[in-house]
C-alpha cells in the first residue's frame, strides 16, 4: 500500500556541515556566528527593524507579552481559532483574553468584530495569519491606532508571505505589527527542528527586547563595547537558541527560494486536482484574500460537517495517507470555556470541526499528489 505521512522535514544537505562548523569554532551557545548570519538574512531580505532568534515561536510570543508589560487584568484580543501558544503567552502574565470569531470563508479572525470587544482594559491585538495568508492589516491597524493598542503578529506560519496594501505594494508579514513571532518548527516551510524568532518593529521596544532575550542583562551591549560591565537590569529569561540550531536554520535560509518554489508547485497541484470536486460543493478549498500572497505553508479542505471530516480522515488513513485536523477553538477549551464571556463564535467552531490538512512537504511527488486527490475523490463519490 502506498504510504504518505503528513510531514517529512526537508534537508538541504548543508545543515550538518554548518552545525559542525559551529562546533569547530567553539561557540555553540547562543548569539554566535550563525545566529548573527540568520539575523542579517532577515533584516536584509525583509527589512525587519530588529530580529532575535528564539528557542521557539512560543518564546517569541512570551517575550512580546513581557515587552508590552502585560499586567494581571489587562485584556488582549486575538482569534479563537489559533494555537494555544498565542493565548498562553499572555495568560502567563495574568491577562484576560477576548476571543474573536473567524471569517465565514477563512480561519483568520474577522476584524469587523474587534471593536465591540475593546474596553478601557484592552492593551493589545494579536493577529494570527492562518496558513501564511495575511489578515486585513489596514483595518486592524486603524482600530489599534484609534484606541492606542499594541499590534502583535503571530506570524508562526508566515515565512516569505506578504500583505498587499492599497498601493499594491507587498509588505512582508511580520514587519507590520509592533512585534512579531515566527516559528521554525519542523512542520514549517523553513525549519530548525524547534526554533523561532522575535521581530521588533517598534524601535521603542528594541533595547529592552535584547535585555529580556539575555536573561534580563545588558550582556549584548557589553560585548559590543557599549557599557563597561554588564549586570541584571530587567526581567528576562533564557530565550536564545544554541548556535547549533542557528547553523541548521541558516542552511535552510540559503535555500529559501528553492524550497518555496517547490511548495508552491505542490499547493497549486492540489488546488488544480481538487477544484472540480470543490466546484460541486463537496468541500471548500483554501481562500487567499486579494490583499494576501500565498506562501504555500499548508493545504487544507473544509468539509461540510464534523462527521464527514472524521470519516474522510479515516478513509485516507485506511489508504496509507495521514491527514490531520488542526486547532480546536480556544474559547471552548477545557481551560478557558468558563472564562469566556459567552459570545458565540460559530465560524471558529466550524473550522475546528470541519477543516482537514492534507500531507504537505517538499518531497511529495506528482504521483503522491494524484494518489491523495484520487482517494479524496473516491471518498466523496461514495457518500
Amino acid at each position: 500500500m502506498h504510504t504518505i505521512g503528513f510531514n517529512k522535514p526537508y534537508l538541504t544537505g548543508k545543515e550538518v556541515h554548518y552545525m559542525y562548523d559551529a562546533v569547530f569554532h567553539r561557540h555553540i551557545s547562543g548569539n554566535g556566528k550563525y545566529t548573527k548570519l540568520c539575523h542579517q538574512f532577515f533584516q536584509e531580505k525583509y527589512h525587519f527593524n530588529k530580529v532575535l532568534l528564539t528557542s521557539s515561536c512560543t518564546d517569541a510570543l512570551e517575550m512580546s507579552a513581557l515587552l508590552i508589560n502585560i499586567q494581571p487584568g489587562d485584556e488582549v484580543i486575538m482569534p479563537s481559532y489559533t494555537f494555544v501558544s498565542t493565548a498562553n503567552a499572555f495568560i502567563l502574565r495574568g491577562a484576560n483574553i477576548k476571543f474573536i470569531d473567524s471569517y465565514p470563508h477563512h480561519p483568520n479572525m474577522n476584524p469587523d468584530l474587534i471593536e465591540e470587544c475593546i474596553t478601557s482594559k484592552t492593551k493589545a491585538i494579536v493577529v494570527m495569519h492562518y496558513a501564511g495568508a495575511a489578515n486585513d492589516m489596514k483595518k486592524i491597524l486603524s482600530i489599534a491606532n484609534k484606541y492606542n493598542l499594541y499590534v502583535i503578529e503571530d506570524a508562526a506560519q508566515c515565512i516569505n508571505s506578504f500583505y498587499i496594501d492599497e498601493k499594491n505594494q507587498k509588505i512582508p508579514l511580520g514587519s507590520i505589527g509592533d512585534l512579531s513571532a515566527f516559528s521554525f518548527h519542523e512542520t514549517k516551510n523553513i525549519i530548525s527542528g524547534e526554533g523561532g524568532m522575535l521581530v521588533v518593529n517598534n524601535k521603542e521596544l528594541e533595547k529592552r527586547a535584547e535585555i529580556i532575550w539575555e536573561k534580563g542583562t545588558n550582556r549584548s551591549a557589553f560585548f559590543r563595547g557599549e557599557v563597561d560591565k554588564y549586570g541584571w537590569v530587567d526581567i528576562g529569561s533564557s530565550f536564545l537558541p544554541s548556535d547549533i540550531i542557528a547553523a541548521f536554520l541558516y542552511a535552510q535560509l540559503e535555500e529559501l527560494e528553492h524550497i518555496q518554489q517547490k511548495r508552491l508547485w505542490i499547493w497549486n497541484t492540489y488546488y488544480k486536482l481538487l477544484k472540480p470536486l470543490a466546484d460541486q460543493g463537496l468541500f471548500e478549498l483554501p481562500y487567499i484574500p486579494e490583499y494576501a500572497t500565498n506562501n504555500a505553508h499548508m493545504f487544507y479542505l473544509v468539509c461540510r460537517s464534523l462527521d464527514e471530516r472524521t470519516k474522510l480522515i479515516q478513509h485516507l488513513k485506511n489508504k496509507g495517507i495521514q491527514a490531520v485536523f488542526h486547532y480546536l477553538s480556544l474559547h471552548s477549551s477545557p481551560y478557558y470555556k468558563d472564562k469566556h464571556d459567552g459570545r458565540m463564535l460559530p465560524n471558529a467552531d466550524k473550522f475546528a470541526d470541519c477543516l482537514v490538512r492534507l500531507p504537505f512537504y517538499y518531497d511529495l511527488s506528482q504521483s503522491d499528489l494524484e494518489y491523495i486527490c484520487e482517494e479524496v475523490k473516491n471518498f466523496f463519490s461514495n457518500i
